[in-house]
């Protein structure tokens, strides 16, 4: 009775791989894990498919006897089904690497040009005449130009006296010189350093109105005071 029962088992193996071998589609042949597989197998091993390509399972068939290429991917995520197997993603490409900004550029400040402004006083505010002491009138003047040199970096402070043609060359040119070293020397008092201070005479060498008239020698007796240096901003 046993070996029957064997015989009839057999036979019906035989005839259900022949129905499955029939409807099966050109797939590549899989063979089997295990005798006792999780699917059914033909005489060879080889487990048998269906018309839809997904092979047969048999009531022996868990998870874990799934077959890459047999059953519908069973691959983790991101992994992908490539050729029966399990197979990841390549790595995303690095990001480009962008070089940072150069940094802006600043120019450098231009450096302060030294400006200069002359001013020319009239001898008679400064001196009486024939004279070469400072007046009150021409101490005020010095002192309005004082208060402007502040926020001007001071180079220099240009003093020129001249005179009319009254007198001898020789005579007129000590006086000028006389009259500069006065307005010199009050600066000094209010403050500007002596070496910044340059005196000269010019006498009667350079005049600017026409000595024959006492209008013009007025203009002619005068001390021009020239400042050279740069303004703060």
């Amino acid at each position: 009775m046993k070996n029957l029962t064997t015989l009839v088992l057999a036979a019906c193996a035989a005839i259900a791989g022949s129905a499955f071998a029939q409807n099966a589609p050109l797939t590549t042949d899989i063979q089997a894990a295990k005798p006792h597989s999780a699917y059914v197998q033909d005489s060879r091993g080889v487990i048998v498919r269906n018309s839809t390509g997904l092979c047969w399972r048999t009531g022996y068939w868990t998870p874990a006897d799934a077959v890459p290429g047999c059953d519908a991917p069973l691959c983790v995520a991101p992994e992908t089904l490539v050729d029966g197997k399990c197979v990841a993603p390549p790595p995303p490409p690095a990001p480009p690497v962008v070089a940072p900004p150069a940094p802006a550029v600043v120019p450098a400040p231009a450096a302060p040009v030294p400006t200069s402004e002359k001013v020319s006083y009239s001898a008679d505010a400064f001196f009486d005449f024939d004279k070469a002491v400072l007046k009150k009138e021409g101490k005020a003047s010095l002192d309005d130009l004082t208060s402007k040199l502040q926020g001007v970096n001071l180079e220099v402070i240009i003093a020129v006296g001249h005179t009319d043609a009254i007198g001898t060359d020789a005579y007129n040119q000590k006086l000028s010189i006389r009259r500069a070293e006065a307005v010199k020397a009050y600066l000094q008092s209010k403050g500007v350093e002596a070496n910044r201070i340059y005196t000269e005479g010019k006498g009667e060498k350079q005049p600017v109105a026409d000595n024959k008239s006492s209008a013009g020698r007025a203009k002619n007796r005068r001390v021009e005071i020239e400042v050279v240096g740069t303004r703060s901003k």
